[in-house]
């Protein structure tokens, strides 16, 4: 991941900072606080550390949201990280890995699992009490194996996704020395945008490699790869194809211009195809993968695999599309929210687990907690962005070094005000 602040574009004789993509990629990382706020109050059974009140309009939410969010962000890694290789140059780019992307994952992956282990006994003991959680207690379980790599997994993934990126280029440019072969790569790739026919090519490996994986629990997408150091086929493939195509598409951004004027059409098309998924399985979450109502029939099976990896892809070029139509424009908010997404990504978890915890005792319809732990939430992960990151070295670390203005606040601090004023 490429920090906000240096999230630029060579067009023409100068350098123009990318608003849209930056947008989308801080969504897609906010969407996963959402996501995770949701896993209290999904209907069915317990998935989560507590079993709220069940709610079929954040079941929808999950699902849908789950449905492309890491597609996207990893579609804008490859993007970003082609772009920060050839401005920094090979050493330049694996020293500017390791420090924003390794580091941080190195420092903040034992206070993650820490704190969200004894968030999660907490958890138990609230909603089953002591003896209840000792009851269910299993001696002889799995433990820490396979290592559980919390919702920083996508750090791990993108690491990889890094070295596969440098060793394949390292390939090409020693055997395609007249670049014929990148020619006609890009050129592939120019007509399948620009033919419409890319979201079809890029669904059909992940969908057959959804559809042969007998343990697919159809409700939760791709296997999130979050235990263990290898991550599972469908996982690697779906967003392994996705860092490719950005990386690639760098190569030739003006071809997104194909996608900001078709926008309307994918995100039609997303809805439509969401819609099918919803009506074959539902929304309800599930632990046993042979009680999922398309899981029963093979027909049925392939048929959600074909239109969820579809709509993977439709939501994601389609949402796109739509921040490069509206979104191309420097705000303050925006760009503030941007550059605190992924600070907030890294710590929200444990924050989220804790305040559902805490609202597990209320007598409160399930939208109205989940409206609560956001609005507790979210004030208080921008202030710790603020006050302890967006200046200091940690902030230097995940998004460059940033300098005060003298004289008067910078509009991206006063961008702060107005989006605590938005959020209560």
């Amino acid at each position: 991941m490429e920090g906000p602040a240096t999230s630029t574009l060579v067009a023409g004789n100068g350098a123009e900072r990318l608003h849209a993509l930056d947008a989308v990629r801080a969504g897609a990382l906010l969407l996963g606080v959402f996501l995770h706020a949701t896993m209290s109050f999904l209907p069915g059974p317990q998935v989560w550390l507590v079993r709220d009140r069940q709610s079929t309009a954040l079941g929808v939410l999950f699902f849908v949201s789950h449905m492309f969010r890491m597609t996207l962000f990893f579609l804008l890694a490859g993007f970003f990280g082609r772009m920060a290789y050839h401005r920094r140059g090979p050493r330049g780019f694996i020293r500017d890995r390791l420090r924003r992307i390794a580091l941080p994952l190195l420092a903040c992956w034992p206070i993650s699992l820490v704190s969200i282990s004894a968030i999660y006994i907490w958890g138990v003991v609230t909603q089953y009490g002591l003896a209840g959680a000792q009851a269910m207690a299993q001696p002889g379980g799995s433990g820490l194996w396979p290592l559980p790599l919390t919702h920083l997994w996508f750090l791990y993934v993108l690491l990889w996704f890094y070295v596969a990126a440098l060793a394949l280029r390292a390939g090409v440019a020693a055997l395609d020395v007249h670049s014929w072969l990148r020619g006609r790569v890009d050129a592939v790739v120019k007509a399948l945008i620009s033919g419409g026919l890319l979201p079809f090519v890029l669904a059909a490996p992940v969908g057959l490699a959804l559809y042969w994986q007998k343990s697919w629990l159809l409700w939760a997408g791709v296997p999130t790869p979050d235990r263990g150091l290898v991550p599972n086929p469908p996982a690697l493939l779906a967003f392994g194809l996705a860092f490719g195509l950005g990386w690639l598409l760098q190569r030739q951004a003006a071809s997104l211009q194909f996608w900001q004027r078709r926008f309307p059409l994918y995100l039609a098309a997303a809805v439509g195809l969401t819609a099918a998924c919803v009506a074959l399985n539902g929304v309800t979450a599930a632990i046993d993968p042979a009680t999922q109502p398309a899981a029963q029939n093979p027909t049925l099976r392939f048929v959600f695999a074909a239109c969820y990896s579809l709509a993977m892809w439709a939501w994601s070029i389609g949402l796109i599309g739509a921040a490069l139509r509206f979104l191309s424009a420097s705000r303050p908010v925006v760009r503030y929210l941007a550059d605190a997404s992924y600070w907030i990504y890294l710590i929200h978890l444990p924050i989220v687990m804790a305040l559902q915890v805490v609202v597990f005792r209320l007598a409160l319809p399930a939208l109205v907690k989940f409206a609560l732990v956001l609005a507790v939430g979210f004030p208080l992960m921008l202030l710790t962005y603020q006050f302890l990151v967006r200046y200091t070295w940690v902030g230097a670390i995940l998004n460059g070094r940033r300098r005060r203005r003298s004289g008067r606040a910078p509009q991206a601090d006063k961008a702060l005000v107005q989006v605590a004023g938005a959020i209560e």
